[in-house]
């Protein structure tokens, strides 16, 4: 009788490991989702020029429509409304927070080293770019633990013509 119990320990034990496992596959999985598309969002971004300033020459982006982008290709890649939190078909279940947004204009001397000693996120753009950070959150598929945070940084610069 002894073994029986034991033999059901060893499984329940051997269940719960192999639980938290596939927990920690889920939340890589989920982390390297949410970075491509941050990634992502801020490439697009940074392509979104000023048509005036570069027909003067000068390499400006469109502040405007940068952001627009950026959270167009959030939402569209992390499944997300308009306010930036989960839709019904997303496998976040809360907001996801833009923690920081910049844009290097044209305008700056380059290379320029931009930092944001709160995120401990430090970037050196050669071209005008876009500065992007985002906190999404892990929901935890068995919650013996609770949620896991990451603080997501992307930057891109203009592409050389």
């Amino acid at each position: 009788m002894y073994k029986l119990v034991l033999f059901l320990l060893s499984a329940a034990f051997a269940m719960m490991l192999h639980a938290s496992q596939l927990d920690q596959e889920m939340a890589v999985r989920t982390l390297f989702w949410a970075k491509r598309a941050l990634n992502r969002a801020v490439h697009a971004a940074a392509q979104e020029l000023d048509p005036a300033a570069l027909s003067r020459g000068v390499p400006m982006l469109d502040e405007e429509a940068a952001e627009r982008t950026a959270r167009a290709y959030l939402q569209a890649n992390l499944r997300l409304d308009g306010d930036l939190s989960p839709l019904g078909d997303s496998f976040l279940q809360s907001r996801v927070e833009v923690l920081a947004w910049e844009v290097i204009q044209g305008t700056e001397s380059f290379p320029y080293t931009y930092r944001n000693e709160p995120l401990g996120f430090a970037v050196t753009l050669r071209r005008p770019g876009v500065i992007m950070a985002i906190r999404v959150e892990y929901p935890r598929l068995f919650r013996l633990l609770g949620p896991i945070r990451w603080d997501l940084k992307g930057a891109a610069e203009l592409v050389e013509p």
